[in-house]
Parts: C-alpha cells; sequence; structure tokens
C-alpha cells in the first residue's frame, strides 16, 4: 500500500530554505565570504559566559564583520555600519538588528580582546607558515621596528591616558598615542605592535615586544633604535640585529680592526651610567663587551637626500652577509615606513574616533587586521600570478576588495566563486605601481584650507561675542589691555 504524507506540503518550503542556507555557508555579511578563509569559524563563535554569550541581535559574529567593514570604508559612520548589516541580515533571513546607535556601538565596544588577537595570531602564523625560501633575506625571517603617532578625540577619558603635549593650550589639542610595531618584510604584515603616550620614547615602548621576536629572526630598524641595551639584548636572545649608526663617536672607521674598505670589527663598551628603562638585574647580567661589525653603505640614488648609511650589525660573516646584501636589506626598509603610510592615509588611522582607551585599542586591532587580511589577498596573488609582492598596490587591493565581497556573496554555485577569485587575483596582480626608484616628492599640499582662524583657546571663548573673541582686531583694547 502506497504511503502518503500529507503534511509534508507545510513545511516542505521551509525545510528546502534551510538546507540552502546551509548549503551557501550562512554567510551573513561581504567581508565573510571574502575573508573567512583566513578566518577560522570558531573564533568568532559565543562566549561561554560574560560578554556575547547570550544569543542577541547585535551577536558576535555579527559585530566583528560588522566592525571590520566599517573600518575598510574609511569615513564611514557607525549609522552606515548599521545599515549594511540590517541589509544583510534581510537578505540572508538574519534577525535585524536596531536602528539605533548605541547598541552597536556598546556591543563594538565588548568585542573580547583575547579573540582578536588569537584572530591575529592566526592570520600571521598562516602567511607566515606559507613562507618559500626565496622570501627570506639569506635564510632569515626580518622583522622592522618602527614607530609612529595617532591622534585620539578630545574627551577626559583620552586626555588622561594619552595627554597632548605641554606645548599646545587646553582644549587646543589633541590626545596623542606613539606606535611602536614590527613588520614582517616578507609578508608586509604587522606582526606585533604596543602603544603609550607622547611622553614615552619609541626605544621605551619597544621593550615590551621581546616576546613577539624568535630566536633567529633579523631585527632591522632606524638609528633611532640603535644603543648599547638593545643590541646586548639582541646578542642574549640570538637575534641578529641590523641598525643603523646613531652618534658620530660610534660610526668613527678609525677605530676597530679593518676588514675591507667599508667594514671594520669593533668592540662597545658597557655604558657606565644604567637604562632607565632596564633594571638592575637585567643589566647586571649583560656583558661588558659587545664585538659588533660596522658597514658603510653607499645609496647611490639620484635625487636622495642621503648617501650614505653607517649599520652595526651583530652578523659578523663578512662571507655569508656581505656589504652589498646589508645596504639592500636597508633599502627594502623604506617598504615598511610605506607600509605605516597605507595604514595612516588609505585607512585614515592616524586620526581614530573612539572615545575612551579601551574602544580605542580595538580600533587599531582592527585596523591592523583589516591591513593584515587585505596584504593577505596581495601575498595570494603574488604567489599565484608570480609577481612582486611590494610592487601590487595596497590602495587598488583594498578597492578591489570592497568590490569583490558583493559579487562573492551573490554568487549561487561553487565553480562561479572560484571564477571571482581567479578574477580577482588577476585584478591585484595587474594593478602594480610603478617602478620609480628616484621618484622624489616633496611634503607640500596645494590645495589651500579656508582661511578660517586658528584654535589658539578653547572653544568656549570663540563663542563669545564677536568684539570679545580672541581673534578679533579690538579684542586686546575690548579687554582693557594696552
Amino acid at each position: 500500500m502506497p504511503m502518503t504524507t500529507p503534511d509534508f506540503p507545510l513545511w516542505a518550503g521551509n525545510f528546502s530554505r534551510q538546507i540552502q542556507r546551509l548549503r551557501s555557508g550562512s554567510t551573513v555579511h561581504h567581508f565573510e565570504r571574502l575573508f573567512s578563509r583566513w578566518i577560522e569559524h570558531w573564533h568568532l563563535a559565543p562566549q561561554d559566559q560574560g560578554p556575547h554569550s547570550r544569543k542577541r541581535r547585535w551577536n558576535l559574529r555579527l559585530v566583528f564583520w560588522t566592525f571590520l567593514w566599517q573600518v575598510a570604508q574609511p569615513g564611514s559612520a557607525c549609522r552606515e555600519a548599521i545599515r549594511q548589516a540590517q541589509a544583510l541580515c534581510t537578505q540572508t533571513g538574519e534577525p535585524v538588528p536596531p536602528q539605533a546607535d548605541s547598541p552597536y556601538c556598546q556591543a563594538r565596544g565588548a568585542l573580547p580582546a583575547e579573540r582578536l588577537q588569537q584572530i591575529h595570531e592566526a592570520v600571521c602564523s598562516e602567511a607566515r607558515a606559507a613562507l618559500a625560501q626565496q622570501d627570506l633575506w639569506c635564510g632569515h625571517e626580518v622583522l622592522v621596528a618602527d614607530g609612529s603617532s595617532l591622534t585620539a578625540p578630545d574627551t577626559p577619558a583620552n586626555q588622561q591616558a594619552f595627554p597632548q603635549p605641554a606645548s599646545q593650550r587646553p582644549g587646543c589639542g589633541f590626545p596623542l598615542l606613539r606606535l611602536v610595531a614590527l613588520l614582517s618584510l616578507a609578508t608586509g604584515m604587522l606582526t606585533a605592535w604596543t602603544t603609550g603616550h607622547w611622553g614615552q620614547s619609541e626605544l621605551e615602548l619597544g621593550h615590551s615586544l621581546w616576546d613577539h621576536l624568535r630566536p633567529g629572526q633579523v631585527l632591522l630598524a632606524d638609528r633611532g633604535f640603535c644603543n648599547w641595551w638593545l643590541v646586548a639584548q639582541c646578542l642574549q636572545r640570538h637575534l641578529p640585529a641590523v641598525l643603523r649608526v646613531k652618534g658620530t663617536r660610534r660610526r668613527d672607521f678609525r677605530r676597530g680592526t679593518r676588514r675591507s674598505r667599508c667594514e671594520r670589527l669593533v668592540r662597545w663598551t658597557k655604558p657606565r651610567q644604567r637604562a632607565k628603562t632596564v633594571s638592575t638585574q637585567d643589566w647586571a647580567r649583560l656583558p661588558a663587551m659587545l664585538e659588533l661589525r660596522l658597514v658603510r653603505c653607499r645609496l647611490s640614488v639620484p635625487g636622495w637626500r642621503t648617501r650614505q648609511v653607517t649599520l652595526v650589525t651583530t652578523l659578523l660573516d663578512s662571507a655569508k652577509y656581505p656589504p652589498s646584501a646589508l645596504a639592500e636589506l636597508y633599502y627594502r626598509r623604506w617598504a615598511m615606513e610605506l607600509t605605516l603610510r597605507n595604514l595612516k592615509t588609505t585607512l585614515q588611522m592616524d586620526q581614530l574616533s573612539c572615545k575612551n582607551p579601551h574602544n580605542l585599542e580595538r580600533e587599531i586591532r582592527m585596523h591592523f587586521l583589516v591591513h593584515n587580511l587585505v596584504r593577505r589577498l596581495m601575498l595570494e596573488a603574488a604567489r599565484r600570478l608570480r609577481v612582486p609582492l611590494e610592487r601590487i598596490s595596497f590602495a587598488g587591493s583594498l578597492s578591489a576588495a570592497r568590490r569583490y565581497d558583493e559579487a562573492l556573496l551573490q554568487a549561487r554555485s561553487k565553480a562561479k566563486r572560484a571564477q571571482l577569485w581567479h578574477d580577482l587575483f588577476a585584478v591585484l596582480a595587474a594593478d602594480l605601481v610603478r617602478h620609480r626608484p628616484s621618484r622624489r616628492e616633496p611634503r607640500a599640499i596645494k590645495r589651500r584650507p579656508k582661511a578660517y582662524p586658528r584654535l589658539t583657546w578653547h572653544r568656549h571663548r570663540f563663542r563669545a561675542p564677536k568684539e570679545h573673541r580672541p581673534y578679533h582686531p579690538n579684542y586686546r583694547q575690548n579687554r582693557g589691555v594696552n
């Protein structure tokens, strides 16, 4: 006797839709389809307890991808990010988040920093594991140490954590953050970083990054990081170092043992005065003498300000690490300067938007994560199509990623998505920056700003009547000042 299922048509349509969602991966955001191959799904699972442990409309997964999308769209407000998430949730059948800004901002401020750190480490480790031998310098992975500064909104909480310079009047400046980062020369990714206030030096902040360096890696830095204690720490931790020499006495080639015309073996004695950032016990464990190699490198690039630099290195083997290789290595350091410029200019990280220090930390992390994920796309395109990684445009890659993520989300078949991935890598590999080794562009602005007066007093004094404002010609007379 044939079996009939009269109730099957009642739920067959809903069952079919659920199966379709499972097959499509249940993607809730454009960027999830684009970058989920490098971010494991369990990293964005609900927490066992605390924030983002309960099922809410602004869950951990949706908040993370929406925040990532907002950072990748420089200048976009929270309202635009919320509207983007609402439209995508409506399209995929997910619960639509509320329209107000406050729930999203609160959920964004509750993102667990431990999860963000795990995601960052996973992305960097995956890129490091895929490095080939030709990506290394003389068999070593090179990490570049560099510093920069950022500004934050002028709020009491930010001013207390990152006070503005004392030379600026109260109410006229902005909280200033000092940033020190480690960047991989092979992948261009930021592997580690630390932040502090303006009164802390880059050397002082850099001491907290020692745990992120492994034996065998080469530390490359400019003369701002060149001091006796840092070189001694590199030797003690078995970390080769290549630094530009700071000071006239240290780059004196009349001292030491002559190796060649541009090489000297020198000895740096331990300073009598202990560094303020080093404890007494750590200072006592350091040796009294360091044996190093001075190398004079000539950079014959037309139009450059510096024609000759002197490097100091702990790599004493002249045959394995010749001066020409060291000069090329220090020349490549400029590419990491451009990496920080991409963060501050292309992603507009130089002016942060969060109003308290805890959210500032999350905003900085998300900027670095967006940068590393875009660099991962560039690295994949360089490997597949065999183009130089340093020639691929970061701004072009970011714009291509923003457009192709929408197409990947709308693709219905695996073959179509594979074709879109191939087209994306082809677009990235074709968008190469022109090779201009002798190009020199001064830091000058052609477009003039509006002729508004400078805010050199607190804003409440500028709200006074016009004749009592500080920039008015009769201000001193109205104040009774001769």
